[in-house]
């Protein structure tokens, strides 16, 4: 029986997986394949991530401490810091950070260290998938020369693969088993090999020719989003100007049945994916001479919305006879989207940091993030939602837990960028974006 034979019968079954990586995404899909009756061993190199996956402690609002608990006890579910655990995996699955540097190039270093590592363990029979979203080409460039290093053929003895994470933290209309996965396979073989894995955990599986499309796919996806929350950040200044809702022009333009989308403003991108991933095409394509013109158009709208809001916190505060120095303003909400504790680049970060730095007396508070660091300071969040003790409310995340009624009833006035406040009788107390 070939490799891929015998692989093809222990992904069927009850197969032994490694997931590299334990955080929003790895956590996720870990607790997915264990539940589908595989053995998994996640390996991440936090210590404070491995005990508390061997503890049932949950630390992703995706993930609820029973479930883990419950897979932890029943033996489906481990965590290690050592990569030699995976050693007797049928499937490595690695989803590690893909940030950027200092000068927004693409930072592979969390891959590269990947991959030496499961490297250093490879064996015939194994199938390796890169899921951290990256440039098209790194699976082959990055991973491929360095398994094939080990003396195995690819395709024959062991097989490789992308499939783009698609998780969105926070939503429960769509989960990890509801979205399709796509999956690009450098051989055949190899494709029909993640179609077999992933087939475990969702209903349907997406084969694409190879991991360079499977790998444009996902930065496809999320400039999508970037360039129209670009241009409809850009319709809310103009809006604005002219005395109109953008919310309103929303709303009305998405009755239309087909040929639009609804995106809506807000203070700037958040999160992991969306302020990242369209760099990671740019700097590729810059390589192969063509400059990513609206990719760079839209990435200057986003980043300008944080120094926009703060502009309108200032003028707000003018308008009623306020200085911002010595101002009190309370933010609500600095998490990067609703109901989540995740705060990577949210635009709430910069726009604290920004009202401090002109004099602003800044408090938050948000149910989900008890503290955050801004330039070296670390804020806690307010006990309690106290609006009338503050000059402005400006909302930035829209948590389900708020009573916006309450607050609206009570603030001096509120900037609300997310609309949260709509339908609430505000008496003239409320700016929205």
């Amino acid at each position: 029986m070939t490799p891929a034979a015998r692989l093809r019968e222990r992904l069927a079954g009850q197969p032994t997986l490694g997931v590299v990586g334990l955080g929003y995404v790895g956590l996720p899909l870990a607790v997915a394949f264990a539940e589908s009756g595989a053995t998994v061993i996640g390996v991440d190199s936090d210590a404070r991530r491995v005990a508390g996956v061997n503890a049932g402690a949950s630390f992703i609002e995706d993930v609820s401490g029973a479930t883990l608990q419950t897979l932890v006890k029943a033996g489906r579910l481990a965590a290690t810091g050592e990569v030699g655990a995976l050693k007797d995996a049928d499937a490595i699955v690695i989803c590690v950070p893909t940030p950027l540097g200092k000068s927004k190039e693409p930072d592979i270093s969390f891959i590269v260290a990947a991959a030496d590592a499961v490297a250093t363990i490879i064996r015939a029979g194994q199938l390796v998938v890169l899921e951290s979203t990256t440039y098209p080409g790194t699976t082959q460039e990055i991973l491929l020369p360095r398994f094939a290093a080990r003396g195995l053929t690819v395709g024959e003895d062991f097989f490789l693969a992308f499939s783009p994470e698609r998780i969105d933290p926070g939503n429960r209309e769509w989960t990890l088993r509801d979205i399709p996965k796509v999956v690009g396979g450098l051989t055949p073989a190899c494709r029909e090999l993640v179609a077999a894995l992933y087939a475990r955990i969702t209903p349907r599986v997406v084969p694409v020719s190879g991991p360079e499309t499977a790998e444009m796919v996902k930065l496809f996806e999320n400039t999508f989003r970037s360039v129209n929350i670009a241009l409809v950040n850009e319709f809310a200044i103009m809006c604005r100007k002219l005395g109109i809702s953008v919310w309103e022009v929303v709303t009305a333009a998405a009755t239309k049945p087909f040929g639009f989308m609804p995106f809506w403003p807000g203070p700037g991108l958040g999160g992991h994916c969306l302020p990242s991933d369209p760099y990671y095409l740019s700097w590729k394509v810059r390589l192969a001479g063509y400059e990513p013109r609206f990719i760079t158009f839209a990435d200057e709208i986003n980043r300008q919305m944080p120094a926009y809001v703060v502009q309108m916190v200032t003028d707000a505060l003018n308008d009623r006879g306020r200085a911002v120095r010595g101002a009190r303003v309370l933010v609500l909400g600095v998490a990067y989207k609703p109901n989540v504790a995740d705060t990577r680049d949210s635009p709430a970060l910069e726009i604290i940091d920004t009202l401090r730095v002109k004099g602003a007396r800044v408090a938050y508070h948000d149910p989900h993030v008890p503290a955050i660091t801004v330039s070296g300071a670390t804020l806690e969040s307010r006990p309690a939602v106290r609006a009338a003790e503050y000059d402005l409310v400006l909302v930035l995340t829209a948590h389900a837990a708020y009573d916006w009624r309450a607050i609206v009833s009570e603030a001096s006035v509120v900037i609300d960028t997310r609309n949260a406040t709509a339908g609430v009788p505000d008496a003239g107390r409320v700016i929205r974006l």
